[in-house]
């Protein structure tokens, strides 16, 4: 039997734009980039695409060229000044229309709707607990039980809480709309809650002449864990997406999720991602931790297809180092004595 094929993922960002530092990835073993649109897009990003391409034609490699789109996803408001939320003390949560003060917690219109007292309050990846205590009209008040440093335009989660929004923002068209030009393969699609989300995509994809570019459903709350079974008939690939997936359910759950998804996948033939946090440590360190490279080795070994990092090339200190790292602890997994089964 032919072993399978691993592909491997950086993020492109500031701390890896430039083309000699994509090309010392590439022969690391890279072979595919993301790049985040969450802040930016397509065309804001020209060079640093260029860049890719130069570094992937030196190092001998057409790379895969991911984008990650919005989505339905819900994230705090342009902050004045970055706000250090104290644990015990209160903040009002609001729209640009309705706050209060420079200290106001900026949030969608679509969040204050659907919040009631009580309601849990994830911040930036979930570094950032709140809980509302009282609604006040076109506001509401919540007080911080897990502090930090909140910035502009960082993450927000409500557990147990569905916020209605559309799969693809005015920002996510555009990009689609030029991805060909710019060599995109592949969109990234977050917070896949039905396969109506996907079908949406290929709608747009097809419009827009881009049929060729795959769909990666990004598996980020409890609605896509739920209906996972007809969106892996519908998408291109899986992403369990550990981030967000991570803030809808107790850490302690996750691990068994991430199975429960490999093990779907792994039956209907679908190839599949993990990705978030998987050498979160380099970030600043030359050197991930033993439990690092063991989530990466098993990763493979349970059928992952393609792992990804993000933040760890995108804004790190050491991109190249992370790379180095992430594929040979993946083509450890793949030496036939350690192969428990081919995924």
């Amino acid at each position: 039997m032919e072993r399978r094929k691993i592909a491997y993922y950086g993020t492109l960002g500031p701390a890896c734009c430039e083309e000699e530092i994509l090309y010392q990835m590439f022969l690391e073993g890279m072979t595919g980039i993301r790049l985040n649109l969450s802040h930016t897009g397509l065309k804001s990003c020209k060079e640093w695409i260029e860049n890719v391409k130069m570094a992937g034609k030196r190092a001998g490699i057409t790379p895969e060229f991911l984008i990650d789109l919005q989505g339905p996803e819900l994230r705090i408001g342009v902050l004045k000044d970055p706000i250090l939320l104290k644990e015990g003390k209160e903040y009002i949560l609001a729209t640009e229309e309705t706050k209060t003060g420079k200290d106001d917690i900026l949030v969608p219109k679509d969040v204050l709707q659907v919040l009631t007292k009580g309601q849990a309050i994830l911040l930036d990846d979930g570094k950032i607990l709140l809980e509302v205590c009282e609604m006040c009209g076109k506001t509401a008040k919540a007080v911080v039980k897990r502090g930090g440093m909140l910035q502009s335009r960082k993450s927000i989660a409500l557990p147990d809480r569905t916020v209605p929004l559309p799969v693809l923002t005015k920002n996510d068209l555009e990009n689609i709309r030029c991805a060909k030009q710019f060599g995109v393969t592949a969109v990234m699609l977050p917070f896949v809650r039905s396969r109506q989300d996907i079908l949406s995509v290929r709608k747009v994809l097809r419009e827009t002449g881009n049929e060729h570019i795959a769909i990666f459903a990004k598996i980020e709350n409890l609605q896509g864990v739920e209906h996972i079974e007809e969106i892996v008939k519908e998408a291109d690939q899986i992403v369990v997406a550990r981030g967000d997936l991570g803030n809808a359910v107790p850490l302690w759950e996750l691990p068994a999720i991430q199975k429960r998804l490999s093990d779907q996948c792994l039956k209907a033939k679908k190839p599949f991602m993990i990705v978030t946090q998987m050498l979160h440590s380099m970030t600043h360190s030359k050197v991930p931790t033993r439990a690092e490279v063991s989530d990466i080795f098993h990763a493979i070994l349970d059928g992952a297809s393609s792992v990804m990092v993000t933040g760890e090339t995108a804004t790190g200190e050491y991109p190249v180092e992370v790379i180095k790292y992430l594929v040979r602890t993946g083509n450890t997994a793949m030496i036939p004595e350690n192969l428990d089964k081919e995924g």
